[in-house]
């Protein structure tokens, strides 16, 4: 295993939402929806100025299937609460995982994840970006024998 050594990648991952049509599934389902899909503080925030919560909703439902593809899950998909957009009093936002997203993050060498968001138009997008640790199976010289 002579010239083996770990580096680093990066994974993108992004997403657009329709804010239409998560307020159409907050209209529909309710408490149920928001539930199976939101963290008790993604609401405590979103739902903080009701003319914008169907966009920060939006926004964040983005930023969970962005995470997603940056986990890049074989079989199952992890669960939408354990992945949580926690926004700093600084105004950022940070993701924070647990449950299923962390132990596929743990197994995937995901070491951490960036997050930025928007929202327009009636259209909500988001932007994940992983730093990853790979095994690079080069030589030292770059071989790939």
């Amino acid at each position: 295993m002579e010239g083996r050594r770990l580096r680093e990648q990066i994974r993108v991952g992004t997403d657009l939402c329709s804010v239409e049509a998560v307020a159409d599934s907050v209209a529909t389902f309710g408490d149920r929806y928001l539930r199976r899909v939101y963290t008790d503080h993604e609401l405590d925030y979103c739902q903080k100025d009701p003319a914008v919560s169907a966009e920060r909703l939006a926004a964040r439902f983005a930023a969970k299937e962005a995470v997603v593809k940056v986990l890049r899950p074989v079989d199952a998909r992890p669960d939408w609460r354990s992945i949580e957009v926690r926004r700093d009093p600084g105004g950022w936002c940070e993701i924070a995982l647990s449950a299923g997203a962390a132990t596929m993050a743990e197994a995937a060498s995901i070491r951490s994840l960036s997050v930025s968001m928007s929202h327009e138009g009636g259209i909500a997008n988001a932007v994940v970006v992983a730093t990853v640790l790979e095994r690079d199976d080069r030589g030292a010289e770059g071989d790939t024998e």
